[in-house]
């Protein structure tokens, strides 16, 4: 039997099978984990009905997300929207129908490489030469950052201001491929979507470590940007608009990685850091 949590009009409501129940198994031939699992990805899943109508993907799949967690915040997405459907505000949306439908057939060691790739380019490692004030600005923000990393993994990550960018040490390509790898496919989508986001690899780690938050990861991610605007002015509803967009993506990632990952093993490994 179908147990229905309601969202706030009652109209929208996210269906899960309970775990133990008959019907738990009538997919897939596998229990769904209790709930202080949820946050677990489980072999079936949850799915998000809209009036009563099972949502599916563009590919036509069945919408279905490995935690309650998730899905509760799926469905909540959709019940902020108003009259028209904004599906360019629904980020978490997007990222399940990306994971579901996996538009690009990647596997999960080219998710990896992708998002390792970034390190070529990190925006924290490319300084500036001149001005002086914007050279102190990215030692003092940057490489606090960039310490953590190298201590937290126990890698070298350098920095450079040549166009060519810096030389990343193929012991620390392989130290975070390691560390990647230990993340489901899910997970790994949503890894890949912040990195793009904050053109950081370093960013986006500490993100995931909570060693940032991301309103902090965005503005060093746009640090000479910030820096300029501060010295020349600019457009203030451009910037505004771009600078929200940007932390609403980058919130939505990483909070995509989080709930897509088993949060009883996040918790106990940041504990222990």
């Amino acid at each position: 039997m179908w147990r229905c949590l309601c969202l706030r009009d009652g109209w929208r409501r996210l269906l899960s099978r309970p775990s133990g129940s008959p019907m738990a198994t009538a997919r897939t031939g596998a229990n769904i984990p209790s709930l202080s699992r949820a946050y677990a990805p489980p072999a079936g899943g949850f799915e998000i009905n809209l009036d009563h109508r099972k949502l599916k993907t563009p590919q036509a799949k069945l919408f279905t997300v490995p935690s309650k967690a998730l899905a509760i915040a799926v469905a909540t997405e959709w019940d902020c929207q108003q009259d028209t459907i904004k599906f360019y505000t629904m980020h978490l949306t997007t990222l399940c129908n990306t994971s579901l439908d996996n538009p690009t057939q990647r596997n999960k060691d080219q998710l990896i490489q992708a998002a390792v790739k970034f390190l070529d380019t990190d925006t924290i490692c490319y300084r500036v030469e001149e001005p002086e004030t914007l050279v102190e600005l990215q030692k003092n923000e940057w490489d606090p950052i960039i310490a953590w990393a190298e201590k937290r993994y126990g890698i070298e990550i350098a920095s450079s201001t040549s166009i060519m960018g810096p030389s990343i040490p193929n012991r620390t390509r392989e130290v975070l491929v390691s560390h990647l790898a230990s993340y489901n496919m899910w997970a790994l989508q949503g890894i890949e979507f912040v990195v793009a986001q904050l053109k950081s690899m370093v960013l986006t780690l500490g993100l995931i470590d909570l060693r940032l938050t991301v309103e902090q990861a965005v503005l060093l991610s746009r640090l000479e940007e910030e820096y300029q605007i501060q010295k020349w002015g600019n457009v203030e509803w451009a910037h505004d608009y771009e600078l929200q967009e940007l932390r609403a993506r980058t919130a939505a990632g990483i909070l995509f990685v989080h709930l897509c990952s088993e949060s009883t093993t996040i918790r106990h490994k940041l504990l222990q850091d």
